[in-house]
């Protein structure tokens, strides 16, 4: 994807991209961006980028509070020849874990979630196997061991073959959690990273018992309607979206774009259920970033590696260019048809 930050020389200071699209984009290329750039030469850098990748979607890059790009490429609708625009929204998928992150620490700095209590302390009538000994910051971090309904799956092919029933059903979340993430674990709690979105699936209903509101509506108050995101949501599947874009895949090397498998984008829920825009993104990031919507100390937190470079929410690395270490802070998204990343790079 254009959003493979470890390539560029760009970074001063503070700088976030926000990468949202309908098909992916390769991460391995001769293409390199050069700080001694001008902003149009920069702005034709990428251009030429994403028209070389055949990228359909919308990219945003702003540094120290400055826009470097935002523009839009492809086509969003296929069916319609509908192009991609800068309002043009798109599933963001597990840049959602982001987002239900700080809703956790908002709720720990209100001393109603303790990140060291185990899932049973904020719902009792969890049954798994790990009630009593997965943590929430184990779930935050990925470590819990919980069972993972996706990893019965051995390729795309396989779940076109055999279906997903924990997408493709409706069900509530407590359903979804009954059915596919109790059980037996599958590591020791704590002491393996596995990337897993019964974690944040679970963490959704955390938020709920400690906070006392629906997941979405907390979504809403304590982030969306505070930062003025209003073309950012949960997505539903009975709900007709405005300018909200479909997505495609290729189920295999060299196939041909498919519609994505018919699902119910509200079982993804806490772990990967939002739509979004590069703009309304760029608002969580400035916030998020700016102190808006976390304490130093929380933020710190979420920001610390462990496992895999993993924080809580997302990936933290240290890439090093022309001699000088940066902090890059990672949060990819896909589910099929629809990849997006959000990066900041300080340095």
């Amino acid at each position: 994807m254009l959003g493979s930050s470890t390539r560029w020389k760009l970074f001063n200071r503070v700088l976030s991209l926000a990468l949202i699209g309908l098909t992916a984009m390769a991460e391995t290329d001769p293409y390199t961006a050069d700080e001694s750039m001008t902003s149009a030469a920069f702005a034709k850098f990428i251009r030429d980028y994403a028209e070389a990748h055949h990228f359909n979607g919308s990219i945003r890059i702003e540094a120290d509070g400055g826009i470097l790009f935002n523009g839009s490429f492809g086509i969003a609708d296929r069916a319609f020849n509908v192009p991609c625009t800068d309002d043009t929204k798109y599933k963001i998928a597990s840049i959602t874990k982001a987002f239900t992150a700080v809703l956790v620490l908002q709720l720990v700095e209100e001393k109603k979630i303790d990140p060291d209590q185990p899932i049973k302390t904020y719902l009792p009538g969890y049954s798994g196997e790990g009630a009593g000994t997965v943590t929430i910051r184990m779930l935050l971090s990925h470590t819990s061991g919980l069972p993972n309904a996706d990893a019965a799956y051995t390729s795309v092919t396989d779940a076109l073959a055999r279906g997903m029933p924990h997408y493709q059903l409706p069900a509530t979340p407590d359903q979804l959690i009954d059915r596919y993430y109790s059980g037996k674990l599958l590591s020791q709690p704590g002491k393996v990273f596995s990337y897993n979105n019964a974690d944040y699936i679970v963490l959704g209903r955390v938020i709920e018992s400690a906070g006392g509101k629906p997941f979405e509506q907390a979504l809403r108050e304590r982030i969306l309607a505070r930062l003025d995101m209003r073309d950012t949501g949960l997505a539903h599947q009975r709900d007709v979206v405005l300018r909200l874009a479909p997505s495609y895949f290729t189920p295999e090397k060299g196939a041909p774009l498919i519609n994505d498998m018919p699902v119910y984008p509200e079982n993804w829920d806490a772990a990967g259920g939002m739509y979004s825009t590069t703009g309304d993104l760029m608002k969580f990031a400035n916030a998020l970033y700016g102190g808006k919507l976390l304490t130093a100390a929380s933020l710190d937190l979420m920001l610390t590696p462990g496992l895999d470079g993993y924080g809580f929410g997302v990936w933290i690395g240290n890439p090093t260019f022309g001699g000088k270490k940066y902090r890059n802070v990672n949060r990819p998204g896909g589910v099929m048809g629809a990849n997006g990343s959000l990066i900041t790079s300080t340095g």
